[in-house]
Parts: C-alpha cells; structure tokens; sequence
C-alpha cells in the first residue's frame, strides 16, 4: 500500500519517554517502596507495582469488554477517582483509545506470537497483553520497559498466566507492525478487503461498507481507515446569539473550524470544564453535525418558518443549536425523544433556549397532538444508525456492530423519515440525517422512505446548503462528510421538500 499506519512508534513520546526514565528510577511515585516495606514486615514476598496509569486503561479496558461500558464515559471517571493528571492522564488515555482501536490487529499478532486464539485466553490476561501488544507496536516505550510493566500487570490481574504473558510479549517485540501485517494480512492483491482489515484494524465488513461508499476506491479507502484510527480533536459548537466562534477560540484557547461558523477546536483537555459549557454559551459537537443541523436551517423556505422539529433529539446538541438559531429568528423547537433518560439530557442541553421536550415516540406523528400532521415548517431527523461514521471518537463500536444490526435499524430509519415526511408541511422542508457512510442507511433508506411516501416529495441540492469552497461534496443532490476529507464524522444529509404551497 505504501499508506503509513497512524501511532507506530510515534504518539506519546514525550510522556512515554520521561516515564520510562521514572520507572527505572524506581516505582516510589506509586507507592512501591511502602508496598516493599511492608511486605517485608509481614514476612512476604511483595507482588510487582503496576504503575497506576497502565492500571487504568486496564481497567478502562476490561470494563469496556466485560461490562460493555464506553470508554469515553469509564476513563474520565477512572482518571478523576484515581487523581491521575498531565503525563500520567495522557498516557492512560492513549492506552485505552489505542489498544481499543488497533484491536483487530493487535488480536491478530497475538493469536499468532501465543499460538491460540485470542477468545481462549483468560480475559484479565487477554486484556492486559492487548494493551502490552500496544505499547511494543504503536509507541516508544522501550520493548523491555513494555514487557516488564504488562507482564507486571498480568501478575496483579492473572498471577498464573505471568509466565505466559511474558514469552507471548517477547515473541511480539520480536517484529515490528509493519513487519507483523506482512506475515499476517491477506494480499492486497487477491483480498484486498481482509488486507485492509488486518492492516488497519477495522472488521471486514465495515472495510466493506466503507469501498462501497466511495466507489471502489481501494486508496480513498485506506485514507479513511488511516484518519479513523487517530485520535480526533474536540470540537465545540459556538451557540449563536450567546457567543461567536472567534471569542470562544479566544477564551478556550481553540481554533476557530474549517467550515462552519460555529466550530471551534480544542487542542485537548477536559471541555466540559470551560466556563462556556458549563454556562451553556457553547456545547461539544462534531463540526460535521453542525454543518447538517445549519444546512436545515439554510434551506430556502417560502411562507411562515416558525415551528421547527427535531424528531430524535437525544442527547441534545443539534437540539441545542436549532434551538439558538431559532431564538435568532423568532421561531420555536419542538424537541422528541422516546427515551426518558435521554430527554432529560436534551431538557439540559436546551434551557433557555424556545426549545420543548417531549418524551414521545416521533413515529406518532399524526396521533399525538404535539406532533400534529403538516405542522412543522422545518423538521430534522437525526436517525438512531450503526454510527459507522463516528468510530475514531467511539473506537469499542467497530468490534461491537454486526451486519444483523441492519435490518431493524433501516426498518426504523425509514418509519421515523416517514413520520417527518408527514410531520412538514407543503413547502416545508426535511433533513435526514445519519451518523453512517453506509449506503444502506444513506442512499438506499432515503430514496425508498421518499419513493413509498404518502406526501409526494422533491430532493433538494444539499451542497448549496454547506459552506462555500467545502470539497469533495460530490455530484448531490445528496451530501456525505467523511473524515478524511472534512476532518468531521462521516455525516451523511439528505434534504427533502414536502411538494405543494404553504
């Protein structure tokens, strides 16, 4: 391929190399010298110290596989509990994301260096060498430094399998990645795809899903597989009429977006923690998510533009910034979201914004009288998808989504853009939205919903409807974002109009 294989050897170098010096200096940072003492005065031999930034992206790890929790919410809370901060919080985190992205290569290695397959390992042991695997294959800690502190590791999470877990990580450090995809991966040449897959740590058919979404193109491909597994900025979305993005990058110490007027990027930290958040000024979002929640409100519209919809609202941030533009023109958000859960966070993701929640099922367009037929000028759907087009800021989701997940959620995409359909008035418009490049919950869900509809319906060129000079749009009248392209998640936005005068 000649593609360069993101992290080898390259990311956290300055936090790695100081923390090397700091282990073979001695462990009393963590408390080794009092667990030594100690030990020695209960007549024992002591266990070895785990550093407490490997103890927490282990522990982030094993929740994520044991517990189906989500690292983006277990190790924030693991950093915090355990006082962890600056080199220390950076490691654990690359730790955590990496191991999670490179999973399906680093499984791969495994299986072959330990002569099993990885589901036959004892799960703490297997965890606790995936994250070894990574620190040997994707960063510059020293192969001895790897070994010593994972096998440590394994002997406070499965004291049994030590033995083994050093002579596996030995014959891992042997080879470096480049050279463990040669021997691993199918060819390029004859299975392209589980080339792919094994190079860039992606399942197959997700590898699949996303040559198909850009027309075969075998590079274009790898380039998005590459983006997917760095580790993506934070961006945050300035609330029109609170703040511009400009003073927000001034107070945040951010860059103002490539594209939409609200963007802003963080170059790290905690962003829940700035002032700006906390007094709802500005809310975490993905620039791409922004781009198609603006393109709705861009959308020329004729006769009243006042009572606007957001179908699926949950947790909130399209909500939120339909809910400033809308306070700009003196228009109101109906704001639905099934789970009740869910809801409340939309609730505190809009106060003081014209925005109401209500905790409904959007398919009751026309039976409910909140959500009347023909009653909204502009309505957004937001559909519950596989959320293939996120998977560098959610890296567990890749392992975690099946091929069967399809069918429900295509079946629902399409039932929740036909209530829209029938909530718009004529004249009025509709977004489809969805956080997947994948052609089935894109092209193929929004051509059937507005070729079975009951309303008749025209597409609308949702290209004029983004920034001015954004490449790589491609032909309309439909609009898909990827990462590699925009820098944003692979957004995908369908806009319709409900035939007929207002």
């Amino acid at each position: 391929m000649g593609a360069r294989r993101p992290g080898r050897r390259r990311r956290g170098a300055g936090v790695t190399g100081d923390r090397n010096r700091d282990e073979r200096r001695g462990a009393g940072r963590s408390g080794g010298g009092d667990q030594r003492r100690a030990a020695g005065r209960a007549g024992r031999r002591p266990g070895p110290t785990v550093d407490s930034a490997r103890r927490a992206a282990y522990d982030a790890v094993a929740a994520v596989h044991r517990d189906d929790a989500f690292a983006n919410l277990v190790l924030p809370a693991l950093l915090t509990e355990r006082g962890l901060h600056g080199r220390d919080a950076a490691f654990a985190t690359e730790l955590t994301y990496g191991t999670l992205r490179a999973l399906g290569t680093l499984d791969a290695v495994l299986a072959s260096a330990s002569g099993r397959e990885v589901e036959r390992i004892d799960p703490p042991a297997r965890d606790a060498l995936r994250l070894g695997a990574y620190q040997l294959l994707h960063t510059r800690v020293p192969a001895h430094a790897a070994v010593s502190a994972s096998v440590d590791l394994v002997h406070s999470v499965a004291p049994g399998a030590a033995g083994f877990a050093n002579a596996v990580l030995r014959r891992v450090a042997e080879r470096d990645l480049d050279a463990w995809v040669a021997e691993l991966a199918p060819s390029a040449d004859t299975d392209p795809v589980g080339h792919l897959a094994v190079a860039y740590s992606h399942p197959r058919w997700i590898v699949r899903a996303f040559l198909d979404a850009l027309d075969g193109d075998v590079g274009e491909t790898t380039r998005l597989l590459i983006e997917d597994n760095e580790r993506p900025p934070v961006h945050l979305a300035a609330r029109p009429g609170r703040i511009d993005a400009v003073t927000l990058a001034d107070e945040t110490g951010g860059a103002p977006g490539a594209f939409s007027p609200y963007a802003v990027y963080l170059p790290g930290g905690a962003p829940g923690e700035l002032p700006a958040v906390a007094q709802g000024r500005a809310h975490v979002q993905d620039e791409g998510s922004q781009l198609v929640a603006a393109a709705l409100v861009a959308a020329p519209l004729e006769g009243p533009d006042v009572r606007w919809l957001d179908l699926c609202a949950g947790p909130g941030g399209k909500a939120g910034l339909l809910g400033a533009l809308a306070a700009q023109r003196g228009a109101a958000v109906t704001a639905v979201e099934v789970a009740e859960h869910r809801a409340r966070l939309v609730e505190q993701a809009v106060r003081g914004l014209p925005v109401t929640v209500r905790a409904v099922d959007g398919r009751t367009v026309g039976a409910d009288p909140d959500l009347p037929a023909g009653g909204f000028d502009r309505v957004l759907v937001d559909a519950p998808c596989t959320g293939l087009g996120s998977l560098r800021r959610r890296p567990e989701s890749r392992w975690r989504r099946q091929p069967s997940d399809l069918p429900p959620l295509t079946r629902l995409q399409r039932e929740l853009l036909g209530a829209a359909l029938r909530a718009v008035r004529p004249g009025g418009v509709v977004a489809y939205v969805t956080c997947s490049p994948h052609t089935v919950e894109t092209h193929v869900t929004v051509t059937e919903s507005a070729r079975r509809s009951d309303v008749p319906v025209d597409f609308v060129d949702a290209r004029p409807l983004l920034p001015a000079g954004m490449p790589g749009l491609g032909d309309g009248p439909t609009v898909q974002l990827w990462p590699h392209r925009h820098g944003t998640d692979a957004m995908f936005l369908a806009v319709l109009r409900r035939e007929g005068a207002a």
